[in-house]
């Protein structure tokens, strides 16, 4: 059975890239492009890996990604934050907030198959 990865992008390119990368894998894939829809499809279908843009309009991804994590339903569903705030204290703040990686952007295709593989 393949995995499942929610990517949760509001930038239509950065989410085609990141797509097309999980299904040329063999991962299906859900996409949205809102942090409040990333919570019901994440509490719904229970994908095993959510890929987390930080900028995203109204809530963004690190407090998305604490709400995942503060939820019994979804607390054990991998976070992969991936986005252009790529400072130390980014990377920080994103850990602190349940992060279980933190990949800057850009990436190479396989920095980001290799944070998946590690956690799926």
């Amino acid at each position: 059975m393949s995995k499942l990865i929610l990517i949760v992008e509001d930038s239509p390119t950065d989410r085609h890239i990141a797509e097309s990368v999980c299904t040329g894998n063999g991962y299906e894939v859900l996409t949205t492009d809102e942090g409040e829809k990333a919570l019901e499809i994440a509490a719904e279908k229970k994908p095993d890996l959510i890929l987390l843009d930080v900028i995203l309009p109204k809530q963004n991804g690190f407090q998305i990604c604490r709400q995942l994590k503060k939820n019994p339903e979804t607390e054990m569903i991998k976070v992969i934050m991936v986005t252009s705030k790529s400072q130390p204290s980014d990377k920080f703040w994103g850990m602190k907030q349940g992060a279980d990686e933190y990949i800057p952007k850009p990436y190479e295709e396989n920095e980001l198959l290799d944070a998946i593989r590690k956690l799926i």
